[in-house]
C-alpha cells in the first residue's frame, strides 16, 4: 500500500510551526516511514513542487498577493488542506490591523513603516487561509504542540479527522488546580475565551493567558470583557487584547 503523499508549506509568518515539526526528533522516522513527504522547502533543498499531494499543511498568513497564488495552488495540488498554527487558522498578530485595507491608507502605512522603498512591497492586508480557499481542518497554537500534531497525522492515516479540546484554557487551568488569575489577582486573562490544547502552560507559571491559541468554540467574549472591566481594566485595551492573535475570531 502506498503512503500518503505530503507537502509542509510556509506563506508569510516565523515559521516556528514547521519548526516544530523538525523538532519531532525522536518521532521523525517512524513520520517519514509512515508518509511520503514530497515537498517541504524548510526541510529539504530537493522538492517536488507540481505533484498532486494527499495533504497539504500550510503555516502562515496571507500577507502578499504572492502569498495568495502560492495557496490557491497548494489547493489545487492537495486532496486535504490543514491549516498549520494560529497565523494561519485565524490571520495571527499580522492581522491585528485591517484598517488599512484600501490602497491608499496601505501605502501610506508602508511608507510610514519603511520609508520610499515600502511603495514597491507586494502587500496587502493580512488573511487567514480560510478567507481564500477552503480549509478541511484546523491545528492551532503560536506555535502548534508537537504532541497535537503527530496526533493529526495518526488520525488521518487511521481515516479520521483528529479531536481536539473543544473547552477552554481555564478548564485545563483548574484541571490543574491553579488560583483563578482573573477573578483572585484581576490579571487581564484570556484563558475563559481561548481555545485548550496547551495545557494552560503560562497560567500554569502565572502568567496571564494572551489568547495565542485563538478563540474556542461558542466564545463568549463580550461576558470576558464585561468582568475584566470590573475589575477596573480598559475595554478598548482588552479588546485589543482579544484581538491581537485572532482579530476574526472575536467580536
Amino acid at each position: 500500500m502506498s503512503k500518503p503523499t505530503v507537502g509542509i508549506f510556509g506563506l508569510t509568518g516565523c515559521a516556528g510551526d514547521q519548526l516544530v515539526i523538525l523538532n519531532c526528533e525522536d518521532q521523525l522516522l517512524d513520520l517519514v516511514s509512515l508518509v511520503d513527504i514530497r515537498d517541504f522547502l524548510m526541510a529539504s533543498s530537493e522538492n517536488q513542487t507540481d505533484c498532486g499531494l494527499d495533504i497539504a499543511l500550510v503555516e502562515g498568513a496571507v500577507l502578499t498577493r504572492r502569498d495568495a497564488e502560492t495557496l490557491q495552488a497548494i489547493r489545487k495540488r492537495a486532496k486535504l488542506l490543514i491549516a498549520l498554527g494560529t497565523c494561519a487558522v485565524w490571520g495571527g498578530v499580522a492581522a491585528m490591523k485591517r484598517g488599512a485595507d484600501s490602497d491608499g491608507d496601505r501605502a501610506e502605512l508602508l511608507e510610514e513603516v519603511y520609508g520610499p522603498a515600502g511603495r514597491a512591497f507586494d502587500s496587502v492586508p493580512a488573511q487567514a487561509l480560510h478567507d481564500l480557499v477552503p480549509v478541511d481542518f484546523n491545528i492551532t497554537g503560536c506555535p502548534i504542540e508537537k504532541e497535537h500534531f503527530l496526533a493529526a497525522i495518526a488520525s488521518l492515516l487511521n481515516g479520521d479527522l483528529p479531536l481536539y479540546p473543544a473547552y477552554p484554557v481555564c478548564t485545563e487551568c483548574r484541571m490543574r488546580e491553579n488560583n483563578c488569575l482573573l477573578i483572585e489577582r484581576g490579571a487581564p486573562c484570556c484563558g475563559p475565551i481561548t481555545a485548550a490544547g496547551c495545557d494552560a502552560r503560562c497560567p500554569d507559571l502565572r502568567v496571564p493567558c494572551i489568547g495565542c491559541r485563538g478563540p474556542v468554540a461558542g466564545a463568549n467574549a463580550e461576558s470576558l470583557l464585561a468582568m475584566m472591566e470590573e475589575k477596573g481594566m480598559s475595554r478598548p485595551q482588552l479588546a485589543a487584547r482579544l484581538r491581537t492573535f485572532a482579530p476574526g475570531g472575536v467580536a
